[in-house]
């Protein structure tokens, strides 16, 4: 979407992106707000949860194939499963950051 303003403009992302980003927005603060303390936290392990990494990488005649995974998701999920201090919200995060590195997948192989 464009807006414009006399001789500039302004560019945001397509609308179901945006409703999808103040969806995420809410349900984090949310979830931060059923912690007693640290709930800055719930936004690390969301942030460090979208990340995705490739393993594997192989030249072909067509490209270069790359076998990516949620890397990010894989380490704070299992910091989460070891640790004593472990809360709902805090996983319900760790879900949330799957379900975008997800996404991210699905673009990065279409």
């Amino acid at each position: 979407m464009e807006f414009k303003f006399g001789d500039g403009s302004l560019f945001l992302p397509p609308l179901h992106i945006t409703i999808i980003a103040i969806t995420i927005i809410f349900l984090l603060i949310r979830w931060s707000k059923q912690l007693e303390t640290r709930r800055f936290t719930i936004y690390f392990y969301f942030l460090i949860s979208t990340y995705i990494a490739p393993i594997f990488s192989r030249s072909t005649k067509d490209g270069i194939f790359q076998l990516w995974i949620p890397l990010g998701f894989i380490v704070v999920f299992f910091y989460l499963f070891r640790s004593d201090r472990n809360h709902p919200a805090k996983m319900k995060a760790c879900i949330l950051g799957l379900s975008i590195a997800i996404y991210q997948l699905i673009l990065q192989y279409f």
